[in-house]
């Protein structure tokens, strides 16, 4: 019996805890230990949050480049053509022949067709004189 006493009791001194600096919270490996968290950060910033800021940055730079004769499509998936810029954030829209409606400028999702800008008078008289 005092075999197994002394093999418990050697078994028990053999599991000493380790030193200070083993320890996974001392100071050498406080870097180590924030470095996955850091690198998970990083990965959604480059994946997820930096595209989205991109976009929301060329929407908002589409809303504002708006004019007349445009044609738009809103957030409901009405198709119109700007007919009116009514303020800051009103548009008058045609969605068919003699039907406008109002619609609050941050409701248009995407351009459906830019509008080229008008030839100047020079431009059809030379076209002409080329005819």
């Amino acid at each position: 019996m005092l075999d197994i006493a002394h093999f418990f009791a050697g078994t028990a001194l053999a599991q000493t805890p380790a030193a200070p600096a083993d320890m996974p919270g001392s100071t050498g490996s406080i870097g180590m230990s924030f470095l996955p968290l850091l690198l998970i950060f990083v990965v959604f910033y480059v994946l997820l949050i930096r595209p989205q800021q991109k976009k929301l940055d060329e929407q908002t730079k589409m809303i504002k480049a708006l004019k007349r004769g445009d044609r738009v499509i809103t957030a409901g998936g009405v198709y119109g053509k700007i007919v009116k810029l009514e303020g800051d954030d009103i548009l008058v829209l045609e969605i068919a022949d003699g039907v406008q409606v109002k619609v609050v400028r941050t409701t248009v999702s995407a351009l459906a067709a830019k509008t080229e800008p008008a030839k100047s008078d020079d431009a059809v008289g030379d076209a002409a004189k080329k005819d």
